[in-house]
């Protein structure tokens, strides 16, 4: 007995030393009198703004203090990303990480104000999300064919818009226009947000989305849903096949899955990086999380902030080569 009590005294104070003063002031809960802010570093109504309000409504709660959405968009997600990883490293910034903030953007712009790898702790890997090529429900276009011989005969082929040079949507576009020698013109917009609206308004011909954003307006009928980048069908979508189903050439072996995560600023404590890390894996394993999840068409994910990183390394460096080998530059 005694030798436990020297053991929990000895860890409470290695916490304690390894802690701002104000995570000192107590081993079981998170500090009052503060905020958390949750960047999401993309315009409000896409993926990253609508998994990052979730978490925040359950977040706040569970730590004893509001946690505040703060909405920075641009440049694919690489301006909100910055301003988190400049923020102090005291546990009172979330950053919400994408598949394109934190993995493609450091191929895809010759310089942004920081590295998706070593300005960030990871937290959690909220899971991973397919994108699906929509149409609006007024477009003449039915099959991936149908819009592959349409782009092939319009001057500067059909525009196709996306949340950002950069993102998934954009990648997933010139990863098609790559394997099936079409070529698109690329919409940028601020956000899927905007850019889903001009979809469905049908002042654009095409768009890549995540299921999350895509998935509603697919279900009310103001969106056509042509093809799904995932290497399998979605429960959440069965009677829309995979671009790979296609049986087109070069597009066999087509996939693009797009990913949501929760970072730090490098540097914050490991206490506090496991306490966030626990206490999200928590909120996220409920019935009602894992129901929206997969209601959103996301395949849930659970690992360990090791795996994560391990995982995100691995992202940096295959996208690495895909923007290299389809030559894909920034707007």
């Amino acid at each position: 007995m005694q030798r436990r009590a020297l053991i929990r005294t000895a860890l409470a104070s290695s916490l304690a030393a390894g802690l701002p003063a104000a995570f000192a002031q107590s081993s079981s809960n998170w500090p009052t009198g503060k905020a958390i802010t949750y960047l999401v570093p993309f315009p409000a109504g896409g993926t990253t703004d609508v998994l990052g309000r979730l978490i925040a409504q359950k977040l706040g709660p569970v730590l004893g203090t509001s946690v505040i959405i703060d909405n920075k968009g641009g440049a694919g997600g690489s301006v909100g990303s910055e301003v988190g990883a400049r923020a102090a490293p005291d546990g009172f910034t979330l950053v919400g990480g994408t598949i394109s903030s934190h993995a493609i953007n450091v191929s895809l712009y010759p310089k942004i104000g920081y590295d998706p790898i070593k300005s960030f702790a990871p937290v959690t890997l909220i899971g991973t999300n397919p994108v699906v090529l929509v149409v609006s429900q007024n477009s003449p276009y039915k099959t991936l064919k149908d819009i592959l011989e349409a782009s092939k005969a319009k001057s500067g082929g059909l525009s196709s818009a996306s949340a950002g040079t950069g993102t998934s949507q954009h990648l997933a576009l010139e990863l098609l226009a790559y394997k099936s020698g079409v070529k698109f013109t690329h919409i940028p917009y601020k956000g899927s947000g905007p850019a889903i609206q001009d979809a469905i308004g049908g002042q654009v011909d095409m768009m890549f989305d995540t299921t999350v954003v895509a998935g509603p307006h697919i279900q009310s009928g103001k969106l056509r849903a042509i093809a799904v980048t995932s290497s399998k069908r979605l429960a959440s979508l069965p009677d829309v096949p995979t671009i790979a189903e296609s049986g087109l050439p070069g597009l066999k072996d087509f996939e693009v899955v797009s990913w949501q995560a929760i970072f730090v600023p490098a540097a914050t404590p490991a206490p506090v990086v496991d306490r966030l890390h626990t206490e999200i894996r928590k909120i996220l394993a409920t019935p009602e999380m894992q129901d929206k999840l997969k209601g959103f068409g996301m395949e849930p994910a659970d690992m360990t902030t090791t795996q994560i990183a391990a995982f995100q390394k691995a992202e940096v460096e295959k996208w690495a080569q895909v923007i290299k080998a389809a030559g894909i530059k920034a707007d």
